[in-house]
């Protein structure tokens, strides 16, 4: 059943061009004794020679005003200092600390600010510039609670508790406009993160850094770039320094505005000498007489030569950049044995930061099943012992610790939504991050990786998180509710996000199902035996269809050990299935909480309720690759009967119509909501052409390799047996 037009692909970049909503006013809300109201001639005050960044401010806060709230207000420059001094009613004046040092005393972070609102004008007073841009946007979060132009009265005063706050595009992979990038510095975030293969490279292709770096800080933005170079020097070999700095010097000489870069062994591993590793890059040839060496690659190993690496390319790039923040991930080695991880960290340089990746490699018990936390999951809130063991050593050499968080609101648990709308389980993985926070000294966070930032209600709560002063998460959430679905439909929403929060704690993590069925959802095929089943996708995207395991349970992860224990899948399913019965009750909660959602909230609130039903189907998805598995596993037993391999072929045929049944539930989903089937560096691999390939390819199944199979055993149960 269709809820919303239908979009054609990528239409939902629409919908991220715009950052300030339209009619959020509902008429007639009337001001209580403890807020003030912002009406018609109004000014938004700023001084008179305030830079470009900040008259950017005021026109943001301007246009929201107008566009929002129905409200026109013009930008005046002026004495702020003594605006602010002599209370001039009917302004927002807006200042740093230096223009407004009266209400910038005690001010001490980046990005901090001070909302001193009175009945008849307000002071927004910034720490920075970028400060007072995050005061304006406290005062739009504010108003869109409240869907009038009312305010609070009193003084607030707000810093970030996590800087840096990286994230990769959710536009397209290393692709951010204009209104990206306002979206995220209205969210509180403070970085974006591009790949970089080489100058002006990324993964698509040529991309002009310096632009990205430009139009990043006009809103606030710094500017970390992922390393995709590929390290084929030693550092003790004698052109080493001369090599990194042809690359690594060169790529920062070029662009010296970026703030950071972050390192992982995959993506910039080098020869390592270590004799615990084999010395390959990844995809090198393997040498005669290696065959056989099964010690790891250096870019899966915590090698002793990466700080001797380290320490040539940081040199190589802070000739151009002193301070460029050089970010050490040890994301490839989580597995190995704490003794030789931490080795590594003892030995690294000291003017680095340490990343961790906070709930991965941890075992964790789901349904009485032992599982492995591999390549991101919320479906365990963290911090895992990997986590705990490198941040503890990390804060004893007092070296800068973020973490890969996913805090942007997705992990690798589905690959092709925009969000994950759990927020309880969010707020179980804040509150561990804040606790990290005070044990260890977390101060930075990665929190999204190539699958991008979408803005959604679960940003909106991170964000409050985030901040000191924060507002208490359980009122910040019935607000949301309440303005999203109507005081009529917000216990009915709150309900259904606390059984999908619940949901995805029965979710167990696999590699299996990371790499196969969950990170497509119901495109995914079914592939009868070890037929070559390629998925068809965009040659442009980066990853495409590489990314994604057709053959389920039969072939490996690249570089990865299989994380998966056959014996666990019955109990997988079960877990499944009361996955499938939570999300499907609350997508009929959120249905029914839709129906009372203010006219401006109506469409999001519907995409609300596919996102619910189009995770549905990626659950059965996987419910269904699984039960097919087991069936083939039969077909490929010598020893079993031909009864038991009809009565499998029967059910396969079964699970494939059930399956073509979940397929076509899905198609409308996608039709109607452009973003779902799609993932930046994948592109889209769950559309609704790839679900129409989906059911063709169920249909070979069922029509020609069954059958085909069918007369096999036909035929050798007719055989007669010849005597000697």
């Amino acid at each position: 059943m269709s809820i919303l037009p239908l979009e054609r692909n990528h239409q939902f970049r629409e919908r991220l061009e715009q950052v300030h909503l339209p009619d959020r006013r509902i008429p007639g809300r009337r001001r209580m004794a403890s807020e003030m109201e912002i009406g018609e001639g109004w000014t938004v005050a700023i001084p008179r020679r305030a830079s470009s960044h900040l008259f950017r401010a005021a026109q943001d806060l301007q246009d929201y005003l107008a566009v929002s709230m129905r409200v026109p207000v013009i930008v005046l420059r002026t004495d702020v200092r003594r605006l602010a001094r002599t209370r001039r009613p009917r302004a927002i004046v807006l200042g740093t600390r230096r223009d407004l040092p009266a209400y910038g005393a005690g001010l001490r972070a980046a990005r901090g600010y001070r909302l001193a609102v009175q009945a008849d004008g307000i002071v927004v007073c910034g720490y920075d510039e970028r400060g007072v841009a995050q005061g304006c946007y406290q005062l739009e979060d504010r108003m869109n609670l409240r869907q009038a132009p009312l305010l609070p009265t009193g003084t607030l005063t707000r810093e970030p508790l996590f800087a840096p706050r990286m994230v990769h595009s959710g536009w397209g992979l290393d692709r951010y406009t204009d209104a990206h990038l306002n979206a995220m510095a209205h969210a509180g975030l403070d970085t974006i993160l591009v790949f970089a293969k080489d100058v002006d490279t990324t993964t698509s292709g040529y991309l002009d850094f310096n632009d990205v770096v430009r139009r990043a800080a006009n809103f606030g933005l710094d500017v970390y770039l992922y390393s995709y170079i590929k390290s084929r020097k030693h550092p003790d070999e004698p052109d080493a320094t001369a090599y990194y700095e042809n690359s690594y010097g060169r790529l920062i000489a070029s662009c010296p505005g970026v703030k950071g870069i972050v390192f992982v062994g995959e993506s910039c591993e080098f020869p390592s000498k270590d004799p615990r590793a084999n010395g390959r890059l990844n995809g090198d040839p393997v040498p005669p007489g290696q065959e056989h060496d099964k010690r790891p690659l250096p870019g899966w190993w915590p090698c002793r030569d990466y700080p001797q690496w380290l320490n040539m390319v940081k040199a190589a790039m802070r000739k151009h950049n002193p301070a460029l923040d050089v970010v050490f991930w040890t994301y490839n080695w989580g597995w190995a044995p704490a003794a030789d991880r931490l080795a590594l960290i003892e030995s690294l340089p000291g003017d680095i930061s340490l990343q961790v990746t906070f709930e991965m490699f941890e075992n964790v018990v789901k349904g009485g099943i032992v599982t492995r936390c591999v390549d991101y999951t919320a479906s365990f809130e963290g911090p895992g012992e990997y986590f705990r063991s490198e941040a503890a050593a990390a804060h004893a050499r007092r070296l800068p610790l973020y973490a890969m968080a996913n805090t942007g609101g997705l992990t690798w648990d589905i690959g092709v939504i925009p969000y994950e709308p759990i927020p309880y389980q969010w707020k179980r993985r804040w509150d561990a991050l804040l606790r990290a926070r005070r044990d260890w000294g977390l101060s930075g966070l990665m929190e999204s990786h190539h699958f991008g930032w979408w803005p959604s209600f679960v940003s909106e709560l991170c964000k409050e998180q985030y901040w000191s002063g924060g507002m208490d998460f359980e009122r910040h959430i019935r607000l949301i509710a309440e303005r999203d679905f109507g005081a009529a439909g917000a216990a009915d929403a709150l309900a259904a996000w606390a059984l999908w929060s619940d949901a995805f704690r029965d979710y167990v993590p696999t590699n299996e199902d990371q790499y196969g069925p969950f990170r497509i959802g119901p495109a995914y095929p079914l592939v009868f035996l070890d037929e070559d089943v390629r998925i068809p996708s965009a040659p442009y995207a980066h990853f495409g269809a590489a990314i994604v395991i057709t053959r389920y349970g039969r072939e490996r992860v690249p570089n990865v050990d299989s994380t998966h224990a056959e014996g666990n899948w019955q109990g997988e399913m079960r877990l499944l299935r009361g996955m499938a019965r939570k999300l499907r009750v609350g997508v009929k909660l959120l249905d029914q909480a839709r129906r009372h959602a203010p006219a401006a909230r109506a469409d999001e609130a519907a995409r609300m309720v596919l996102l619910g039903r189009f995770i549905e189907c990626c659950v059965q998805t996987t419910f269904d690759v699984k039960q097919w598995f087991l069936c083939g596993e039969v077909l490929r037993r010598a020893d079993a009967s031909a009864a038991a391999k009809r009565f499998a072929l029967d059910e396969m045929v079964a699970i494939a119509r059930r399956e073509a049944g979940n397929v076509r539930r899905a198609l409308p989903l996608v039709r109607q909501d452009s973003r779902l089937g799609w993932e930046p560096s994948m592109e889209y691999l769950c559309d609704a052409a790839h679900l129409e390939w989906k059911l063709a390819q169920l249909r070979q199944v069922v029509d020609e390799a069954i059958p085909a199979f069918r007369r096999g055993l036909a035929g050798k149960g007719s055989g007669r047996k010849r005597s000697g």
